[in-house]
């Protein structure tokens, strides 16, 4: 199954189109998201949206913003003028969800999370306490006991 979420900033607004033979929606925005290392640089990914969801991304967000993108990747091979082919990624959004409402955390940082509220009373009334000493002590010897190397996978 090819499902991925992707968590980026739309570095270019989404374009809105649609097909000659039955006139669906298709957006096309691109977004950049951060290497996996810290001298990494950011990635770009072309993002594309069909019909009620292309209307939506073409309303609704717009460069700057940070969004959630749910979907799937795939390679497109593209002929370049050079006169060899290119692959690149591309992902088809499924769900898109704005994550600047959730606070304004860089890119690559997790985002906090919203406040839910306070706690019930139920749960606050008589609340179990817990002692670092109920919890077992691992010696040095015990951790240098495990042995990794029989992991089935």
């Amino acid at each position: 199954m090819n499902q991925c979420l992707l968590m980026a900033e739309i570095i270019e607004a989404p374009q809105l189109r649609y097909t000659q033979d039955n006139q669906t929606a298709i957006a096309e925005m691109t977004v950049a998201f951060p290497g996996l290392r810290d001298d990494d640089p950011a990635q770009q990914l072309k993002v594309i949206g069909w019909g009620n969801l292309a209307q939506e991304m073409q309303e609704r967000y717009q460069m700057g913003d940070r969004v959630l993108l749910e979907g799937r990747l795939s390679m497109n091979t593209v002929d370049r003028p050079e006169g060899f082919k290119e692959k690149r990624a591309e992902m088809t959004a499924q769900r898109v969800y704005r994550l600047t409402d959730l606070g304004s955390t860089a890119i690559g940082q997790p985002a906090p999370m919203p406040n839910l509220g306070t706690a019930t009373p139920a749960a606050t009334a008589n609340p179990t306490p817990v002692t670092p000493a109920a919890a077992p002590a691992v010696t040095q010897d015990a951790a240098a006991d495990v042995d990794y190397d029989d992991i089935p996978f």
